[in-house]
């Protein structure tokens, strides 16, 4: 059964658009046949992090308006066979497409493919509800700062609202050695503020950035980054192979470990549930 699944974020900049292009590199090389979706419609990045934005010739504007097929405007990865993106057109804004337009297009994408991610832009306006209207799961992107966590827990009320579940947690841009001193709130603290279940954490990444600007997912490195290695294991969790959901982290350098306990989430971070 296809998953329709939409990544989406409270706050823009926690590095949404980035997991989604991987994760879906990620869950192609395990095999599956994925469709990544570019619901982003102001700014459409998408195509930009997977390299692909010089391949693009029609997009998903060109199908609603009849001016070519589905097939036609898909445009698929050639260094990963089972990925396809569907792009945006970034000339054109989000109020020209509704929920009604894209969920059958959506439906139909899932006839075809095993996951169907879904790119939402941030925030909870116009552009959001017309991204999550064919989704039937989530993965909610957090970073460790309580601005995200707070415009996390309004998305997440939202997805419920609309019966969407599961939904599941990812926290970005972790920094361990600021965890350790209690001056960041860790993967578990996030999760107890949000009520929602953590399916994994993404440590800061430098190379991220370099990735980014050259079009080259991180997963597809030969040499892992310690993100490229996080993604790879949400992957795993989110296409059935069980792994530690929480990172491994060594507080005293920044390391991601490769065996040991989790982070202690007993913090102060938890007497933030007022401002929630």
């Amino acid at each position: 059964m296809t998953r329709i699944i939409v990544i989406t974020s409270g706050k823009g900049g926690v590095g949404k658009t980035t997991i989604t292009a991987n994760l879906g590199i990620a869950l192609a090389k395990m095999g599956y046949q994925v469709a990544l979706v570019d619901a982003d419609f102001e700014l459409r990045n998408l195509d930009l992090l997977l390299g692909l934005e010089k391949r693009i010739i029609y997009t998903l504007f060109d199908v609603l308006a009849g001016e070519c097929r589905l097939e036609q405007a898909l445009v698929k990865d050639k260094r990963q066979p089972g990925l396809t993106l569907l792009p945006a057109a970034k000339k054109r804004t989000k109020e020209l497409v509704t929920p009604e337009q894209i969920k059958p297009l959506l439906n139909e994408l899932a006839q075809k493919y095993e996951y169907v991610l879904i790119d939402c832009p941030a925030g909870i306006d116009g552009g959001f509800q017309t991204a999550i209207a064919a989704a039937t799961e989530a993965l909610v992107i957090a970073t460790p700062e309580i601005s995200s966590v707070r415009d996390a827990n309004r998305v997440i009320s939202l997805l419920q609202a609309q019966k969407i579940k599961p939904i599941q947690l990812i926290v970005n841009r972790v920094r361990p050695g600021m965890v350790r001193d209690l001056n960041m709130m860790s993967p578990e603290d996030v999760q107890e503020l949000l009520g929602i279940s953590l399916i994994g954490s993404i440590c800061e990444d430098d190379r991220v950035i370099v990735s980014t600007n050259h079009g080259q997912p991180l997963v597809l490195g030969k040499n892992k980054s310690p993100a490229a290695i996080a993604i790879d294991k949400i992957a795993q969790n989110l296409g059935g192979k069980k792994n530690n959901k929480s990172l491994d982290f060594d507080l005293s350098n920044d390391r991601i470990l490769n065996q040991g306990s989790t982070i202690d989430p007993t913090t102060e971070f938890l007497s933030l549930y007022p401002y929630f």
